[in-house]
């Protein structure tokens, strides 16, 4: 019987994953650094970079491999190499030694880089930051584990946008808590747009190229249409306030003037501001991006966008469950 081992299976995309699968009934086990709080059960502890502790903690027959270091700023800057890539190339191995034919690989489509407006799966890779130069290399190393033998492996990569969700503490929440309390102010003139992706769409991907027959893909997964800053802003603000206006707006040049601040203060004290030049950057550049998911055995999302932000609205803002599982990424 196949067994599915999720190694960072207990963070935010992970432990909807498994809650996905275990409604289904799938056995799976979670390969993480830490317990998961919703199947402590299932929870193997391994770091991927130690090859022997993961070879003992995996157990299963199939691999997804959610494990990342990903922040805007690590403290160590090489960690992303000895997670991202070395961790990577310990699962490679592994499944090799242990003939596990099919692996599931979360990618990103940062990177791309700033790359243009609808940019799809084949365009140029350009990463700016250290979270998706790692992450590509991390795909170099998994094809080469397929070539290695593509008659008898399969390889399925997924480079999702942001991804938000409901108990998410990344950039969007951050985004929608800004709005929520009346402290938001756009930047810049709000026109770039944004592909996004809501977690329950993102897996139920996952879980369809966990279970398809082809053996090699690469997809970015957003969630189409996307939508521009402006029109988010404003439905935002139309189901928390009543008031579906954008409100007040910053020039970028003075975004941009503001973060930089934030950063040389938080070189002198070290600590972490939520402003940053890299952050505005980020903000008010297009990151719109085209999918091939649909190509993947007729796949449809099994929420609308606008479906996401809502149920994500609902579970934070308007009916808020305090002992809701919180999950902090960027």
């Amino acid at each position: 019987m196949q067994k599915i081992s999720i190694i960072g299976g207990a963070g935010f995309i992970g432990t909807n994953l498994c809650q996905r699968l275990a409604d289904r009934q799938i056995p799976f086990e979670i390969v993480d650094l830490k317990q998961s709080r919703r199947f402590p059960e299932k929870t193997r502890i391994a770091d991927i970079r130690d090859k022997a502790a993961l070879a003992q903690a995996l157990t299963g027959n199939l691999v997804v491999n959610l494990a990342a270091v990903h922040t805007d700023d690590a403290s160590d800057p090489s960690a992303y190499e000895t997670t991202n890539v070395d961790g990577t190339h310990n699962i490679a191995e592994l499944c090799a030694d242990r003939g596990i034919s099919r692996i599931v690989f979360t990618s990103t489509v940062a990177v791309y880089g700033f790359a243009p407006v609808g940019t799809g799966e084949n365009g140029a890779i350009n990463p700016f930051n250290e979270y998706g130069r790692t992450k590509w290399r991390a795909e170099e190393v998994l094809d080469a584990w397929h070539r290695a033998d593509p008659e008898n492996r399969a390889l399925m990569v997924v480079r999702p946008t942001v991804v938000f969700g409901e108990g998410n503490r990344g950039n969007v929440f951050n985004l929608l808590n800004q709005i929520a309390s009346g402290r938001f102010m756009m930047i810049g003139d709000g026109t770039n747009r944004k592909s996004m992706a809501y977690v329950g769409n993102v897996v139920a991907f996952l879980d369809a190229c966990i279970h398809s027959d082809r053996t090699r893909g690469t997809f970015n997964y957003v969630d189409t249409p996307d939508t521009d800053m402006n029109a988010l802003v404003t439905l935002v603000r139309g189901k928390l306030k009543g008031t579906p206006n954008v409100g007040p707006r910053l020039p970028r040049w003075l975004g941009l003037a503001i973060g930089h601040l934030f950063d040389a203060v938080a070189r002198l004290t070290g600590k972490r501001f939520p402003i940053s030049a890299i952050r505005v950057t980020k903000f008010t550049a297009a990151s719109s991006f085209a999918s091939a998911k649909d190509e993947l055995d007729s796949f449809t999302p099994p929420f609308t966008l606008e479906e996401g932000l809502e149920r994500t609205l609902q579970a934070e803002f308007i009916a808020p469950d305090p002992a809701r599982e919180i999950f902090y990424t960027e």
